[in-house]
């Protein structure tokens, strides 16, 4: 039997968690499949009515619930989950799947099939889809100066100059390597979680499966979207950012901390600076276009205000808490290509 590890992390949306569950609890007749969920509560309060449902539709077997001390993100609650599996019998994969998600018929099988018959591979994500059931095929390059700029000016032209540079790609009926699949609904060998350890918590919410695609990859692990396996997923609701609409939210603090994490990490202070100037301006320019056109604002409020005063041009955003991960980074070659790459700590990159 192939042993799989469902990591669902929770805040505050005990009802879609239990939905979530009731749509995995077919997926445990897959043939030759073992599944077991672990889900992590974190410090939300809610843990009382997940538990209650857990109890009320005999899922003890296969749902354990593990509450958390503290809210600390989507790294953090994971890394706590792959604690307790590996204390409990490490499995052979981890399927980190969000609450606001539910299985189609086959998404955790099509998953497990790839891997099993693609060993180069160390993560396989999903195809998603909307609530009223239709399509939504994507995967993602690494963001990069040159995505920065396409989406800030939004000029027909620049786009289908820079179009190998999009951080998002529509995929079609095949399965195809990427550069990143969205956490969502993302399945990890163990072995690469031996290798370069878990999800980086100095990422609270959002980017911290994008540094985890770029470690694995540093290692030979390549990064797959899976056509066959199909997620429901109504984005946004786990994380209570608005998508789509005249008017989109205002985007939190963590996320613009988490953008600058990862171009601090990936090119260090001085490139990580000169990208959020020109990111800064190329969204102005855009925003611009929109008005002497008169069309609709399409970024959210404040994206320019907000990404200058989150940007290491401050001194005092140059450097970030230590990272923590589980398991300890192992393999001495990651950390080579880390260092050599200049995917060390955010403290590094700023002296």
């Amino acid at each position: 039997m192939i042993d799989v590890a469902v990591v669902i992390v929770t805040y505050q949306v005990a009802e879609l968690t239990i939905e979530c569950l009731r749509s995995i609890q077919p997926e445990a007749k897959t043939p030759g499949v073992n599944i077991r969920v672990i889900v992590v509560d974190n410090a939300s309060g809610d843990a009382v009515k997940i538990q209650s449902a857990i109890e009320q539709n005999g899922w003890s077997s296969w749902v354990s619930l593990l509450v958390a001390e503290r809210n600390g993100g989507f790294a953090y609650g994971n890394n706590l989950a792959f604690r307790r599996a590996y204390e409990a019998s490490p499995p052979k994969y981890f399927h980190l799947l969000n609450p606001d998600t539910q299985l189609r018929p086959g998404a955790i099988g099509a998953l497990v099939g790839f891997l099993e018959t693609h060993g180069q591979a160390g993560i396989a994500g999903s195809c998603f889809e909307t609530v009223d059931g239709e399509s939504a095929p994507y995967a993602f390059r690494f963001p990069s100066l040159l995505s920065e700029i396409d989406s800030g000016l939004e000029i027909g032209l620049i786009t289908r100059l820079l179009w190998r540079s999009a951080v998002r790609i529509k995929l079609g009926s095949s399965d195809e390597q990427v550069d990143w699949v969205s956490g969502a609904s993302m399945m990890v060998r163990r072995t690469l979680l031996d290798e370069i350890g878990g999800l980086d918590e100095r990422f609270f919410l959002y980017f911290e499966e994008t540094e985890f695609a770029k470690r694995a990859s540093l290692v030979g692990a390549s990064t797959w979207y899976v056509a066959g396996s199909r997620v429901m997923h109504i984005a946004g609701q786990s994380t209570r950012i608005e998508y789509g609409g005249a008017r989109k939210s205002r985007l939190p603090d963590y996320w613009f901390v988490s953008r600058r994490t990862w171009f601090l990490r990936l090119h260090g202070t001085f490139c990580a600076t000169a990208i959020d100037m020109l990111a800064a301006i190329a969204h102005v320019l855009g925003e611009c276009k929109r008005m002497v056109l008169r069309r609709p604002a399409r970024r959210p409020p404040f994206y320019v205000r907000d990404l200058l005063r989150h940007s290491p041009i401050w001194r005092g955003n140059r450097v970030s808490a230590p990272g923590s991960t589980f398991p300890p980074r192992l393999a001495t070659a990651a950390g080579k290509n880390f260092r050599q790459q200049g995917l060390g700590s955010s403290e590094d990159a700023a002296q």
